[in-house]
C-alpha cells in the first residue's frame, strides 16, 4: 500500500523524530527507519567540501543499515560506550524550512533545517545543520530509508551522537 504525504504529514513525522529523541524514546525513534536506512553524516574535508562516499572517506557518522542505528542504541543504553552521557544530556531539537524535493510513487525526498541545544555539565551547546531524508511511503506510516545530516558547525568540543543532530 502506498501512502501520499502531505506536506503538513511530513512536518508532523518530523517533529515526531525529533520529541522521541529530546525525550530519550530512542526504541520508539528506531521503528521509523527501515531495515535498510542509510543513515549518514559526512565530514568537513581540510578544503572545506563535504565527503562523498563514506566507504572511503571520513565520515562523523555513517550506519549502512538499522542494525548499526540498534547496535548504538544499546550501547547507549547499557553504557557500554565511551560516548555515552552521564549524566543524560537534555536536548531541544528545533525544525525549519522543511521541503519536498520529490515525489516518487513510494518514496519522498525530504530536506529540512534544524538546530538542537544540547545541554550538559552546566553548559549549552548548539548545533545546526540541513537534512536530507528519504521516506518510504509503502506502508500506513513512513518509514526513513536514506538520511544525510549535515552538521553545519562541525568545530565541536566532543563526540556527536545520534540524539544530537
Amino acid at each position: 500500500m502506498s501512502t501520499e504525504l502531505t506536506h503538513t504529514d511530513i512536518e508532523q513525522f518530523l517533529y515526531h523524530e525529533a520529541r522521541l529523541l529530546d525525550d530519550r524514546e530512542f526504541e520508539a525513534w528506531l521503528d521509523l527507519y527501515h531495515e535498510d536506512v542509510d543513515y549518514w553524516m559526512p565530514a568537513w574535508d581540510d578544503n572545506g567540501e563535504l565527503t562523498e562516499d563514506p566507504q572511503r572517506e571520513i565520515s562523523l557518522m555513517y550506519y549502512p543499515n538499522r542494525g548499526g542505528l540498534e547496535d548504538r542504541i544499546f550501547r547507549i543504553r547499557t553504557e557500554r560506550s565511551s560516548a555515552t552521557s552521564l549524566p543524560e544530556p537534555r536536548t531541544g531539537h528545533n525544525i525549519t524550512n522543511v521541503e519536498i524535493l520529490e515525489t516518487r510513487e513510494n518514496e519522498v525526498d525530504v530536506r529540512h533545517n534544524w538546530a538542537n541545544y544540547y545541554y550538559r555539565y552546566n553548559t549549552t551547546d548548539v548545533y545546526f545543520g540541513t537534512t536530507f531524508l528519504t521516506l518510504d511511503t509503502t506502508t500506513d506510516t513512513p518509514l526513513i530509508k536514506r538520511k544525510k545530516i549535515v552538521l553545519k558547525n562541525d568545530y565541536i568540543h566532543h563526540i556527536v551522537d545520534v540524539y544530537m543532530v
